[in-house]
C-alpha cells in the first residue's frame, strides 16, 4: 500500500452526510438562486425576524467559532436555522470536514506516537474552541498533548470547558498570539499541525508568511492538515451579500502550491463527499535527510 492509500484507508470508514441526486438538482435549480439573488436586504430582514443564530453570529463575527459550533452541533431550535444548519450544503459540509479532519489528525498523532520517545506534541492553529483537536485527542494515544493557538482568546473558556468534559483539560493549553510569537511555549516542537477553517480568509501572502513560520518551529517530517474550500456549495453570492462571509476559493493544487513555498511536500488530497471541502495533508521537508 502506498503513502496516498494508506491515508485514504484512514478514513473509509467514516459515515459522512450526502445529498441525494434529486435534492442535490432542486438546490441547484430553484434554491441557490432563490437565496443567492433575494434582496440581500430583505433577506437580512426574514432572518432577524426569525431570530437566526446561525446569522447573528456571522454577522458579529464572519466565520467565527460560534457560527462553527451552531453547524457543528447540527440540532438548532430556530426554524430557519433548522433550514440552514441542517439542510444547508455549507453546514453539512462543515460537519463532513470535521470528521475527515479529526481522523487524519488522530492517526497522524498516532503514527507519530509509534516512533516517538516523548509524547506527541499537535499545534493547532486559529484555534477557536479547538473542536477538531480535541476531536482528535479522543482517538489518540492519552499520552498525546496539543497547543491550541489563536490571535483572538474569545473561544477559550468554551474551549476548556469542551476539553474538561472530555477529560482532555490537562492535556491541552490555550495560547493568545500568532505562530510568530508562541515559540517560546512549543516544546516540544509539534509534530503534527492543524490549519483546517484558515485558509479561506487569507491571502496568498498572508499564508505564506504564516506557513514559512511554521515550518521553523515545526519538527522536520511533521505533517499539517490543512483544507481547501470550492464554490461546489452554490450560495457564495448569498454568503458575501447576506452573512457578510468573503472566503477565498482555491483549488486543492493552488493551496499545496503555496505550502510547497514553504519547504512542505507529499501531498494528499481527500474530498467530503459534498466536494466542498478538500482536506489535504502534507508533511515537512526533513532538512537532515
Amino acid at each position: 500500500m502506498d503513502h496516498d492509500q494508506k491515508i485514504q484507508s484512514w478514513v473509509s470508514d467514516i459515515e459522512f452526510e450526502r445529498v441525494g441526486p434529486v435534492k442535490s438538482a432542486l438546490k441547484r435549480v430553484l434554491m441557490n438562486p432563490l437565496v443567492n439573488y433575494f434582496p440581500s436586504s430583505a433577506m437580512k430582514a426574514i432572518l432577524r425576524f426569525a431570530k437566526c443564530e446561525l446569522a447573528q453570529c456571522n454577522w458579529d463575527d464572519p466565520g467565527g467559532w460560534k457560527s462553527m459550533v451552531i453547524s457543528y452541533h447540527g440540532k438548532p431550535t430556530q426554524i430557519a436555522d433548522k433550514i440552514l444548519v441542517n439542510g444547508g450544503a455549507m453546514s453539512m459540509a462543515l460537519r463532513n470536514r470535521r470528521l475527515l479532519a479529526g481522523r487524519l489528525l488522530a492517526k497522524l498523532i498516532t503514527q507519530a506516537d509509534e516512533t516517538s520517545d516523548i509524547p506527541v506534541h499537535a499545534l493547532c492553529l486559529g484555534a477557536g474552541p479547538g473542536r477538531i483537536i480535541i476531536d482528535a485527542l479522543l482517538q489518540s494515544p492519552d499520552t498525546a498533548h496539543a497547543t491550541l493557538v489563536d490571535i483572538s482568546s474569545d473561544a477559550f473558556d468554551y474551549g476548556r470547558e469542551l476539553a474538561e468534559s472530555s477529560g482532555l483539560a490537562d492535556r491541552v493549553k490555550y495560547v493568545k498570539g500568532d505562530v510568530r510569537d508562541v515559540t517560546d511555549v512549543l516544546d516540544p516542537p509539534p509534530v503534527v499541525v492543524k490549519m483546517i477553517g484558515i485558509c479561506e480568509y487569507l491571502t496568498d501572502e498572508q499564508i505564506v508568511d504564516i506557513l514559512k513560520s511554521l515550518s521553523g518551529v515545526m519538527a522536520p517530517g511533521g505533517s499539517v492538515v490543512f483544507n481547501s474550500i470550492s464554490t461546489a456549495h452554490g450560495t457564495d453570492r448569498f454568503f458575501r451579500r447576506v452573512m457578510g462571509l468573503h472566503m477565498i476559493h482555491r483549488t486543492p493544487e493552488q493551496l499545496s502550491a503555496l505550502f510547497a513555498q514553504a519547504g512542505f511536500g507529499e501531498f494528499v488530497s481527500l474530498p467530503e463527499p459534498l466536494a466542498i471541502y478538500h482536506v489535504i495533508v502534507a508533511r515537512l521537508a526533513d532538512q537532515k535527510a
